[in-house]
Order: structure tokens, then sequence, then C-alpha cells
């Protein structure tokens, strides 16, 4: 399939070493869509923060038609389009993304934040809320901050993180551009009491306004 070797294309050219500058401004990536939605909309957020104030500095939402149905293991296809959408209409560009989605935890090695840290050279981290591949080599410890090496295929893919006690763990992976250990650095230096790192957490709700809003009826349609 031509989207699989795509993503195996840009997994080559994916950078799992540490390749970025001093980072001053984080851009937390985020889409939100609706199986209820007939218009099958996706809505795409990116949320800039100041680092290390972590004060919003910039934002951007894009709605635009999903080009094709959710498949499994081909998100990055439905959603970057509006995702680039977005990015463009930030004033300068992001040192760092954090996108809500795998990196080069895929089976391919080409999740979302791999995908879009490539096809925009910038430096990527995958923050997702669920396991797509691999296994944890040992158990994950209740307490916050407990953390535990992903392996797949005996490729070091990621790590679970406990970000907040009871919470269920994030899955930490690297994007382009940012080792796993850098990675776990950026995810655990924003994280501010919640589930999800700081960036994420913006861009969550940011895309979520963005599709209530879209999908409001007119005034008087109610």
């Amino acid at each position: 399939m031509k989207l699989r070797r795509c993503q195996l294309e840009l997994a080559a050219r994916a950078v799992r070493e540490d390749a970025l500058g001093e980072v001053r401004r984080i851009a937390g990536v985020d889409v939100s869509s609706s199986r209820f939605d007939p218009a099958r909309m996706v809505h795409a957020a990116v949320v800039v923060l100041d680092w290390p104030s972590l004060t919003p500095v910039a934002r951007a939402a894009v709605s635009l038609p999903a080009p094709m149905p959710y498949i499994t293991g081909l998100l990055a296809f439905r959603e970057i389009p509006a995702i680039e959408a977005a990015l463009a209409q930030l004033p300068d560009p992001p040192d760092l993304l954090m996108v809500d989605g795998q990196g080069i935890a895929h089976p391919r090695r080409c999740g979302i934040a791999t995908h879009l840290g490539v096809v925009t050279d910038l430096p990527s981290i995958g923050v997702a809320k669920s396991r797509l591949v691999g296994q944890p080599v040992a158990p994950l410890g209740e307490e916050p901050g407990a953390l535990v090496e992903v392996r797949d295929r005996g490729d070091v893919v990621g790590a679970l993180l406990r970000s907040r006690a009871r919470a269920n763990p994030l899955h930490i992976s690297p994007g382009h551009r940012v080792s796993l250990a850098t990675a776990l650095h950026w995810v655990r230096a924003t994280l501010r009491g919640r589930r999800l790192p700081e960036p994420t957490r913006a861009a969550h709700e940011w895309a979520g306004q963005a599709r209530r809003a879209a999908m409001a009826p007119p005034p008087g349609r109610e």
C-alpha cells in the first residue's frame, strides 16, 4: 500500500538522536473530530507555550474535511493536512513539537509525531494516551514519576510514564530529532499536576473548542 511505503520512507529519514537547539517555544499539537459530524471534519489545534513560564504566546486552529477515514496506523494522513495549516498560521516556528499521538512507537516507526516532525523538520515528541505497539520491560509502579522502557521487536520505542497518582500512564516516544531521554525530560518538565503535560493539555482544550464551535448550530437553528 502506498501510504505504508510512504511511512517507511519517512521513518528512514527520522533522526532518533538529539538535534535541537535552545528550546524557548514549545508547541502542543492535538486534533479533535466527532463520529457524529456528517461533514467529517478534523479540527487541528496548535498552542505555543513559552519556556520556562509555560505561558501561552500563540495559538491557531484549522478545521478541514478529513481526507480519509480513520485507519489504525495511518492516522497521520488523516490529520496532518489540518495540523500543517494550523502551524502555517503561527508567527514563528516553535522550537519543539509535543504531539498528541505516537512517535516511533508505531508498527512502521512512523506515528503522527514522527511523520509531522520529518515533514516540517522540527524536533518532535509523541505523547499518547494508549498503546499502539510494544510491551513494557517491567511492571510500572503506581507512584507519580514511575517510568519503564517499552520495546517492540527488540527495539526501544518509548516509555510508559506515570504522570500522576491513580492516573493511567502516558506513552512517550521520540518523534524526530529528539532522543527518548530528551523526550522524557521535556514531558516531565512540562507537567503541572495533571495527567497531560501543559503543551498537549492546552492543545487538547483548544481543539475541543474549535470542534464545538464548528459543530454549533447557527443562531436561531437550535
